[in-house]
């Protein structure tokens, strides 16, 4: 699974895409599958700015959306099962998909250390999760290193 938002779909908060060139090279030796929590929990493109507040997803206008973002998440799973999925690459710092850092909740963009919610749903259900970069160097870089090697 990989944060829809990072193969360049446009269904960020603001509308982008957050497209990663490493993307490419992960296609070559993975099949990925491209999901937005956000949206599959009902959300619109573009939508207000949230952040995670005490365990709430709240919006900068005050909006709680924490059911939002549950219902999304819990709707990756069923893919995620079907296809067998045991990794995901995900958007840090989204209150989504935040792999080890959120933002902190004041609307400053300030960071804090933190999990987004299908980060926590996917780590309790036994799936690896990793940034983009993590996964890039512990899965591609090394292995193009060690073909190089032999």
């Amino acid at each position: 699974m990989i944060s829809a938002c990072l193969v360049g779909d446009k269904v960020r908060y603001d509308g982008k895409g957050k497209y990663n060139p490493l993307v490419k090279e992960i296609l070559t030796k993975y099949e990925l599958l491209p999901l937005c929590p956000e949206v599959l929990g009902g959300l619109s493109i573009p939508r207000d700015k949230a952040e995670i507040i005490n365990d709430k997803v709240i919006t900068y206008k005050n909006k709680d959306v924490t059911n939002q973002y549950n219902k999304g998440a819990h709707a990756c799973i069923n893919p995620l099962e079907f296809k067998h999925v045991k990794k995901a690459i995900l958007q840090d710092r989204s209150p989504a998909c935040g792999v080890h850092k959120i933002h902190n909740g004041k609307f400053n963009d300030e960071l804090i250390d933190g999990e987004g919610i299908l980060t926590r749903l996917l780590i309790k259900r036994g799936i690896e999760v990793y940034t983009i970069e993590e996964f890039y160097e512990k899965f591609i870089k090394k292995s193009n290193e060690e073909k190089k090697e032999n």
